[in-house]
């Protein structure tokens, strides 16, 4: 039996699959925590990512491994390979002055026609921004700019500046793969080079980034001198996280992803490139040699968690009674801004619950408005995805919240295309083993993805009409 190995290094993990190369089969699995923060010392990942291989039963046995990740984060490197400071998070807010600052002096669709991105907090280059702006000592310090995935797949190859990095602290021997480098904001997917005329606009001078691979390009192989990590293995070009699942899905043309975690995305797999100056749709690669048009909300499962808490029921019995009150609850309507929101950008905004009567405030109506008001709000983002010419066929609903049967009952009437259910996995972990696989072969895998439910077609149109129009109230 010939195994690869799949990692996940998210924001607050670090997972890790070994797969059966013939058949996709999981063998064994391994997990490792990483600190809380919005600022983090990539070394925890580091030290987090051989946890959970050793955790996973060690690779002694694995032939290849690829590493997806938390996209947009900065890791900034010296000339000797050092970290120069913690690294920003995705969801570390300092910089949102600087991506108006950007957009300001480009122009939004100069941007989106250039990176397919309007850069928000998120993106890397806005964190570079604010560096040169709040860190001006440690921003000329910088040598080079690694995301973490790329770090991580650096570390592994035996790279940096520490006793246990055999190969030294080589920056030119940094890699990326196209979907990660697209979250940058100063990366062209279209025609795969970076910009580096947006990157000194945000540093304020040129540094080495990680060379872009393609999709089944090794990175290159472990070396001897790493504790816990055997020689010889290869390694894969790596992906962003939401890049990595629908890899790990075998998500293809058509296919649109619907991830319902604590925030929520819908990201589609597409032949053709999106430019959406409004920044709505942020026009990601794919994985796979195409692109991944994707849109972000703030509140997804959360909206879940905090209906069942008011209401003091678990997940199972909030869906029981959604189940028992009508499609539409009879007209309340809970629009979920909770957290503000990104998708409409309206971060100062506020839930708000609409159209109460002594009829439909009740518990079922709740509950039943709750799961509503979650996938009106993704449906909003799909809708957006598909007006950049995105062809939607078919639905693939994933994350914990998608085994609700509530969930799955409500997304057949909220949503137009068909809605598949696929088997609960670590997708973006699945994801680094396709490519860690297909750099083994050449051969990108088509291993069977498991589906647990496909709800009958039951569109009603009207409960997506309500939600708009109390959510246009709202504004």
């Amino acid at each position: 039996m010939t195994l690869v190995a799949g990692v996940d290094s998210s924001t607050q993990s670090c997972k890790v699959v070994v797969r059966d190369l013939d058949t996709g089969a999981v063998v064994r699995t391994g997990r490792a925590s990483h600190p809380d923060g919005t600022e983090v010392d990539p070394r925890h990942w580091w030290d987090a990512l051989r946890s959970a291989i050793a955790d996973a039963g060690g690779l002694d046995d694995v032939a290849a491994i690829s590493i997806a990740g938390q996209q947009h984060g900065m890791v900034a490197l010296d000339a000797e390979g050092e970290v120069v400071r913690d690294a920003l998070l995705w969801n570390d807010t300092r910089s949102a002055p600087a991506a108006l600052a950007l957009i300001d002096e480009v122009g939004a669709q100069a941007l989106a026609e250039g990176t397919g991105t309007v850069p928000v907090a998120s993106i890397t280059a806005t964190k570079l921004r604010w560096l040169r702006d709040a860190e001006p000592d440690n921003a000329r310090r910088v040598a080079a700019v690694a995301l973490p995935h790329d770090w991580l797949t650096w570390r592994l190859l035996g790279y940096g500046p520490e006793e246990d990095s055999p190969s030294g602290p080589v920056l030119e021997a940094l890699a990326t793969d196209r979907s990660d480098a697209s979250g940058t904001g100063y990366f062209d997917p279209v025609r795969s080079r970076y910009d580096r005329g947006m990157l000194e606009l945000a540093l304020g001078h040129d540094v080495v980034l990680p060379r872009v691979l393609g999709p089944s390009e090794a990175a290159g192989r472990t070396v001897a001198g790493i504790e816990g990590i055997p020689a010889g293995i290869v390694v894969g070009p790596g992906a962003g996280d939401n890049a990595g699942a629908a890899l790990g899905l075998g998500a293809s043309s058509g296919d649109v992803v619907v991830s319902i975690g604590t925030s929520g995305t819908v990201f589609a797999v597409s032949p053709t490139p999106t430019h959406d100056a409004s920044g709505t749709v942020a026009g990601f690669a794919s994985a796979s040699g195409e692109y991944l048009p994707l849109i972000a909300t703030l509140n997804a499962a959360r909206i879940l968690d905090v209906t069942a808490r008011l209401l003091g029921v678990d997940h199972d019995e909030l869906g029981r009674l959604a189940l028992a009150a009508s499609p539409g609850a009879g007209g309340l309507v809970l629009v979920p801004y909770f957290a503000g929101e990104r998708t409409p950008n309206l971060p100062d905004a506020t839930a708000s619950l609409v159209g109460m009567t002594l009829g439909n405030t009740t518990r079922e109506g709740l509950a039943r408005a709750a799961v509503e008001g979650l996938l009106c709000a993704l449906a909003d983002g799909l809708a957006a995805v598909q007006a950049q010419g995105v062809v939607a066929e078919r639905l693939l609903l994933i994350g914990g919240a998608a085994l609700n049967p509530a969930v799955q009952a409500v997304a057949a009437q909220v949503f137009a295309e068909p809605v598949v259910v696929p088997e609960p996995g670590e997708y973006v972990a699945l994801g680094g083993s396709v490519q860690a696989a297909w750099a083994l072969t050449g051969k990108r895998p088509s291993w069977p993805v498991p589906e647990v439910a496909s709800p009958a077609p039951d569109h009603r149109p009207e409960i997506l009409d309500a939600y708009r129009s109390a959510a246009a109230r709202a504004r």
